[in-house]
């Protein structure tokens, strides 16, 4: 099985849970965007699935959809991302024959190796720190973890997730991974605006 290619460098990669969010950071030139729907309501869930793959595509942005693979393939989604559970119940041939980007999360060097036979477009690593967004079953890993399996992968895209601030950045961009994923560190920022111009001047600048 083969998923289509991402870019090794993603650039700052905002996880939010509503079009609002993602047309937000749309219009202020973030690229690579996760929608991450925590709602159970399928009807509202289906239009702001249908919504942001719109608003993504004229921007010519890449989002992910998180877990909802039938909808992310209905209305043509950039890509798909799945956890570890999700992987045992998706249709990844169905994903992969519309051509969409598959990113999944892993938390151990055994998941890692679970998820390398599928040819993922990309690997997720974390938590890197502690972080509230939600539940972890696993302890962080750290950057010096991060750091092993950024060189394990190497060509294999990769994206930092798990408690990234603004002060902890720059550290996890010196294990070498391709991207940092981001929850609260924006969406609680006091001026997400300038938490997004400052997270991506700090990745320009670490290129």
């Amino acid at each position: 099985m083969q998923f289509p290619s991402v870019p090794l460098h993603l650039g700052l990669y905002p996880v939010v849970d509503s079009v609002i969010w993602i047309e937000r950071l749309l219009t202020v030139g973030v690229k690579t965007l996760q929608l991450r729907i925590k709602h159970s309501d399928s009807a509202l869930k289906r239009s702001e699935i249908h919504r942001s793959i719109a608003l993504a595509r004229e921007y010519n942005a890449r989002l992910f959809i998180n877990d909802e693979w039938q909808l992310a393939i209905e209305y043509q989604a950039y890509g798909v991302h799945l956890g570890q559970e999700d992987l045992l119940t998706a249709d990844l041939a169905a994903i992969a024959k519309a051509g969409l980007r598959l990113g999944v999360s892993t938390h151990s060097d055994e998941e890692i190796d679970r998820v390398l036979p599928i040819n993922p477009s990309y690997i997720a690593l974390g938590p890197v720190y502690t972080t509230q967004t939600k539940a972890m079953a696993m302890p962080p890993q750290g950057v010096n973890k991060v750091a092993e399996h950024v060189a394990r992968l190497g060509a294999i895209p990769t994206v930092a997730i798990g408690g990234i601030s603004l002060e902890r950045a720059k550290d996890v961009l010196q294990t070498g991974v391709g991207s940092i994923a981001v929850v609260s560190a924006i969406t609680q920022a006091a001026d997400w605006h300038a938490a997004v111009t400052a997270f991506q001047q700090l990745i320009t600048e670490q290129r």
